[in-house]
């Protein structure tokens, strides 16, 4: 007995798309959480090291969380595009007519690897990775260029503060 090919205003049909679709957008709002907690934390700890004595090499720590959040970056951009071929091949197969029941509410990635290096290497995930490591760059270079100074915040906060014009 041979399945009846599944229309598009099929209820079930709908309702896998949006599931689909909301898997899509959950692995693309987690890109950029990603992206925010990576500048947050790299932010911190430039702030930290700027603001006590600690050594200009201590910035360099800032490059840890930039590596851990392009990796799971990458990851789940490659999820993203995994559901993204998922979802492109229900429509093909929907508007084919070669929809059935058993194609319906199958949201799994699959067992084909994930093509992360594909995803590291995508120009949205390394350029702005590769932005971040260039400022901690600058920021490292600008702390060691003025390590020798005491305290340069504060001595600008002074004459500031202390000028008679005021």
């Amino acid at each position: 007995m041979s399945e009846t090919p599944l229309d598009v205003n099929t209820p079930a049909v709908q309702k896998h798309l949006e599931l689909l679709q909301d898997v899509i957008n959950r692995m693309a709002s987690e890109s950029r959480a990603l992206k925010t907690w990576c500048v947050t934390i790299v932010a911190a700890i430039l702030f930290v090291v700027a603001r006590t004595d600690a050594s200009w090499c201590v910035t360099l720590l800032a490059l840890l969380p930039v590596i851990a959040f392009w990796v799971l970056d990458a990851y789940y951009l490659a999820l993203e595009r995994v559901y993204r071929d998922k979802y492109d091949a229900f429509v093909g197969k929907l508007h084919g007519g070669q929809l059935s029941l058993k194609d319906l509410y199958v949201v799994t990635p699959g067992k084909e690897p994930l093509q992360w290096w594909e995803a590291i290497k995508s120009k949205p995930v390394w350029v702005f990775y590769l932005a971040v490591v260039v400022s901690i760059a600058v920021a490292t270079w600008l702390l060691a260029e003025y390590a020798h100074m005491d305290a340069p915040l504060q001595v600008c906060q002074t004459e500031c503060v202390s000028s008679p014009e005021r």
